[in-house]
């Protein structure tokens, strides 16, 4: 006589997981491709093929694109943070008292940046991807940018002649520094921002503040090779 089926709900393996366990489980999978995009991205840029990206994370190139369908989105998400340090950023320095140092503090945080995640200079130098509303996030920047160049002018902390202009240039000489290692790149780049920044100052002190210490860099960094090619911006923008 063959065997009854069973009624204990015990015996049943094959049932499927609680709702919460599978939300949890794609929040780990999402976190995981956010985590692997920025150290893709970091170390190769923007253009990095999405399944290097999939392999880092462990997931298959399928989920991958389930959460991210676009290489656009997944660098949006990548970067959410350091845009959201570069806006907190922007609104400290609006909000600072001494014009000239809440431009100097804003400058430093984002020269910092640039040169510790390289997808995140490769991004920031040659535009934010088509799913953020970059013209928008530009005009802001060079708005509140051209604001605090004004109100540190006013206040006799610039010379006269300096410009907003003058700014992308300073990034864009710091974010040669990208292809440094990190312990080298950024004492560079908080000397150079030191530096330049004393040449900027309207009354500069005879006798100005010790720079940063020196990095640990020779001629033989100009010729350092890159991790992979890295595209030249086209345009700058602060």
């Amino acid at each position: 006589m063959p065997a009854q089926p069973s009624h204990n709900p015990q015996e049943h393996t094959s049932e499927a997981p609680p709702p919460d366990a599978l939300r949890a489980d794609a929040r780990r999978n999402r976190e995981r491709v956010l985590e692997a995009a920025r150290e893709v991205f970091a170390a190769q840029g923007v253009d990095a093929p999405m399944s290097t990206v999939a392999r880092r994370a462990g997931v298959g190139v399928a989920t991958l694109y389930r959460r991210f369908p676009t290489r656009s989105a997944l660098v949006t998400a990548a970067f959410e943070d350091q845009l959201a340090v570069c806006a907190t950023a922007f609104e400290e320095a609006l909000a600072d008292p001494d014009p000239g140092h809440g431009l100097y503090t804003l400058l430093r945080k984002v020269c910092t940046t640039l040169v510790t995640d390289r997808g995140f200079e490769t991004v920031f130098m040659a535009g934010f991807p088509a799913s953020l509303d970059y013209d928008r996030e530009r005009a802001c920047a060079e708005e509140r940018l051209t604001h605090l160049v004004r109100r540190a002018r006013d206040a006799g902390r610039l010379r006269e002649d300096f410009s907003p202009a003058d700014i992308p240039l300073l990034l864009l000489a710091v974010s040669g520094l990208a292809s440094q290692p990190p312990e080298t790149a950024v004492p560079a780049a908080h000397r150079l921002l030191t530096y330049l920044f004393q040449s900027f100052q309207a009354d500069p002190p005879p006798r100005p503040a010790p720079l940063p210490p020196a990095p640990a860099l020779d001629l033989s960094g100009l010729h350092r090779p890159l991790s992979a090619p890295q595209q030249q911006p086209s345009t700058v923008r602060p």
